[in-house]
């Protein structure tokens, strides 16, 4: 086993756990991709792949609050809805050519970074718009799945936001849905990209295999760690980043 794969193992760890707590894994598990040497298309799909099990795992550890939540909204018809928007997501990113996809990565991660900083704040200001019905709901979601197939960095917070303007309020049956819909738009993804021939599995799979066991154990931790201390570190390093590759492209 190379050094490399090692480290993106331990990466992955990392980043299923994150997933699982504040969200913000693709931070570092993408550029970590991208710095090993593999093409960024390629990359973004190995990505995909390496955290759509900490997904699955996180949403069975969660298992008991679905439950619950199932009781207020339809859960099925907007993992069916999740599922269409990763499809199309996807799709789009297979047929964006690679120098312009690599062009697109800042703007990306800054928009990823710009919605993770301020999903806070922004899921405050809509719920004083009012609660949303189930057909704003379902439209709404797709939309988060079309970029979460096609790149995917902030999904977790958009859905926090998204759930609370529908009028969720238990933070962990938000969570569980979030990790429930982000694993239903991944999977369909992944998929794709499996046929499209775009993984590398050399890599993919120790990751993956690392970030179910981060997912599993994130949401054991997530009633004692300070989320807001650890997602304002989060943000310093997708700052960082972000300016890393503006700085790469301008070189």
């Amino acid at each position: 086993m190379s050094w490399s794969m090692i480290a993106l193992s331990f990466i992955a760890l990392f980043a299923g756990m994150l997933n699982s707590i504040a969200g913000g894994g693709s931070f570092f598990t993408f550029p970590a991709l991208l710095w090993s040497g593999m093409a960024p298309i390629s990359a973004n799909a190995t990505n995909t792949l390496a955290l759509l099990p900490g997904s699955f795992s996180s949403a069975y550890a969660y298992r008991d609050d679905l439950a619950l939540a199932h009781q207020r909204m339809r859960l099925h018809s907007i993992v069916i809805i999740s599922i269409l928007g990763g499809s199309l997501g996807s799709w789009l990113l297979l047929v964006t050519p690679a120098p312009l996809f690599m062009r697109l990565v800042p703007w990306l991660l800054l928009f990823a970074t710009v919605i993770f900083l301020g999903g806070r704040p922004l899921s405050l200001q809509w719920r004083r718009i009012g609660p949303i019905g189930p057909r704003a709901l379902g439209v709404l979601q797709f939309c988060i799945g079309v970029y979460g197939g096609y790149f995917g960095g902030g999904i977790g917070i958009l859905m926090l936001a998204l759930l609370g303007l529908f009028g969720l309020e238990d933070l962990h049956v938000m969570n569980g849905v979030k990790t429930l819909l982000a694993g239903a738009m991944n999977l369909t993804a992944a998929l794709i990209f499996i046929a499209a021939g775009q993984i590398d599995w050399r890599l993919g799979l120790p990751m993956a295999v690392s970030a179910t066991l981060g997912g599993w154990l994130g949401v054991h931790a997530a009633k004692r760690i300070a989320q807001q201390h650890l997602r304002w570190g989060i943000g310093a390093v997708a700052i960082a980043t972000t300016a890393y590759f503006f700085w790469q492209q301008g070189a």
